[in-house]
């Protein structure tokens, strides 16, 4: 169940592995019994069916990094041995050329400035810049995470990302079944997309595009409608 939350809310989050998304910090006051979970900013509180992970839902424009967050990021600078990553947040991030799966000195991806990245954040602080890694946090292997190659990027609003990660939302089973797609969809509000053809790569750009609460947000049967105009 949902609720309203505001800045300097205490939020009664407890469970032996837990987890905290955007809007939510731990803090530890004197002469109180232990830490306490407040709200950063106003939005909705939810929580998944377990009660791990909690987070603030909001209608913010800038992306603020959380722990564990998969973003894509483009590659801005080569710096050492590691890279400068915009992901859209009021700061670059670092990702270390070791950061990657199997990855040694003598044997580091090349990546070009420009390039694209899913990567997920493996460190998130207020007083320090995050910090990506391109592998799967338990298994070290890279699990999808990496640079990715052709496609379109698509930038929509943080909602929207979060929507589309809901296996119960519509929109990608529904291009799905259409025609073969990838897709992989950062909480950074950029969403990369790719098909066998450019039309089919059009049509789920615009598809997203429409869908997007901050753009209208189109139902399921405005969407086939634009798939049919779009002729795929």
């Amino acid at each position: 169940m949902s609720a309203i939350v505001l800045p300097g809310t205490t939020v009664p989050a407890q469970h032996v592995n837990l987890k905290l998304g955007p809007g939510l910090i731990q803090r530890t006051g004197a002469g109180e019994a232990g830490p306490s979970i407040i709200s950063s900013r106003a939005g909705t509180l939810n929580h998944s069916s377990n009660g791990s992970k909690w987070w603030v839902e909001s209608n913010s424009r800038r992306y603020v990094p959380a722990p564990q967050e998969s973003v894509i990021g483009v590659i801005a600078q080569k710096v050492g041995d590691g890279f400068r990553v915009d992901i859209g947040s009021a700061h670059s991030a670092s990702l270390d050329g070791l950061a990657f799966e199997s990855a040694t000195k003598r044997n580091k991806p090349n990546l070009k400035i420009g390039c694209l990245v899913y990567a997920r954040v493996s460190l998130a602080h207020k007083d320090m810049e995050p910090e990506l890694e391109c592998f799967d946090a338990q298994t070290r292997k890279s699990e999808g995470f990496g640079e990715v190659k052709g496609g379109f990027l698509v930038r929509c609003s943080l909602k929207m990302c979060r929507d589309l990660l809901d296996p119960k939302h519509f929109l990608l089973p529904l291009l799905g079944a259409r025609f073969p797609l990838e897709a992989a969809v950062g909480m950074n509000g950029r969403v990369w997309v790719n098909a066998k053809e450019p039309k089919q790569i059009i049509a789920i750009s615009r598809c997203i595009e429409a869908v997007d609460p901050d753009n209208g947000g189109a139902d399921e049967a405005g969407v086939k409608a634009l798939l049919g105009a779009l002729d795929v």
